[in-house]
């Protein structure tokens, strides 16, 4: 067997290549489009995006953590044949768990953290037992458990006194309800003022998801439902509970994610009009990591580290919304790192289409 070939059959060294052709794809188009939007200060707004991470590394691990937690559960999901677009909703109530046990309950941040994985535990439940049971969508439960879950938040927060702001608006600050529900930061707020301890515990839920997902029976048991629904029923596998199960446990990270959010103590909940858009990003984490758990603390740094640099792109005259669309573009053409594996692998493999 040729090197070449068994780099082709390598699954891990295909995805990374693809991901990688993703990303650089999706940066070219970017500047292209940077290009034509204001052609003179396209170079200086690429390399604001490219560079503004690097010099404020700690605020990309900060907005990262829950990246990776959302992404782990929409990739956990994907395994079992399953699209978790349900993240956003168990974000929040994730969030809003952590918070009303942090703001009202008065507890420390370990049980605050405890509470938003049962939040997103609950909230990932429902959409599971209607796809075992019923074989509903659950796209369309995911997506109405989504709004359902944010008029929750809203009403929690404007009814309960003790978690609302003076502003009548936001949830109240940490630092001033309950200090010790924010996490801690071991000195990584050197870095980054809002860093802490959420960073590594996304990393070993990570490794976790994997080592399980790979290593165990009930992993294999999740991997099998996914590949092909009906030989696992044949093999013996109850299909149904480890739908449920992997809703539940997607929900669980997706919630963590939440809590990791709200409990670092740098941002309060907002009543908003519109779904959280974190759940959502992490579509694109699960997407560009190939739905591999390891993967996805990469790409999930990496869309943070790409968003902190939209950010710098703004002091070259580019509108908010010209930042966001490249940004979009450079992110969501990770889409496309599936269509680019199967070509690797026809290149590598030296496959060529037959002729009828």
């Amino acid at each position: 067997m040729t090197q070449k070939k068994r780099l082709g059959e390598n699954q891990a060294f295909i995805s990374i290549v693809a991901s990688l052709l993703s990303i650089v794809i999706g940066l070219l188009f970017g500047f292209i489009l940077l290009l034509l939007l204001n052609a003179k200060n396209a170079p200086a707004g690429m390399w604001n995006m490219l560079s503004n991470g690097i010099t404020d590394f700690g605020n990309v691990l900060y907005r990262s953590t829950p990246l990776i937690m959302t992404g782990l559960s929409v990739a956990i999901a994907f395994k079992v044949g399953l699209f978790n677009i349900g993240a956003p909703g168990q974000y929040t109530i994730g969030a809003m768990a952590a918070l009303f046990f942090a703001l009202v309950i008065k507890a420390p941040w370990y049980v605050c953290v405890l509470m938003s994985i049962v939040g997103g535990a609950v909230w990932g439940f429902f959409p599971g037992l209607f796809k075992a049971l019923f074989n509903v969508n659950e796209v369309i439960t995911s997506i109405m458990m989504n709004w359902i879950g944010m008029n929750c938040a809203n009403l929690l927060v404007l009814s309960v006194k003790k978690m609302l702001a003076s502003d009548g608006a936001r949830s109240l600050a940490l630092d001033a309800g309950n200090p010790s529900a924010i996490m801690p930061r071991l000195g990584l707020d050197k870095l980054y003022v809002y860093l802490n301890i959420g960073i590594f515990i996304a990393a070993i839920i990570a490794v976790i998801v994997w080592f399980v997902m790979s290593k165990t029976t009930f992993g294999y048991e999740l991997r099998a439902c996914g590949l092909n629904r009906d030989g696992a029923i044949y093999a013996g596998i109850n299909a149904k509970r480890n739908i449920v199960l992997s809703v539940v446990i997607a929900g669980a990270l997706a919630g963590l994610g939440g809590g990791l959010c709200y409990l670092a103590g740098g941002v309060q909940y907002t009543t908003e009009q519109t779904i959280l858009s974190m759940g959502f990003d992490g579509i694109s984490v699960a997407l560009l990591a190939n739905s591999h758990p390891i993967g996805c603390i990469f790409s999930a740094i990496f869309i943070s580290y790409l968003k902190l640099g939209g950010i710098a792109m703004q002091s070259q005259g580019y509108a908010t919304e010209a930042t966001d669309i490249v940004t979009a573009v450079i992110i969501y053409l990770a889409a496309f790192s599936l269509l680019l594996r199967i070509k690797l692998s026809s290149v590598f493999n030296g496959k060529k289409k037959e002729v009828a």
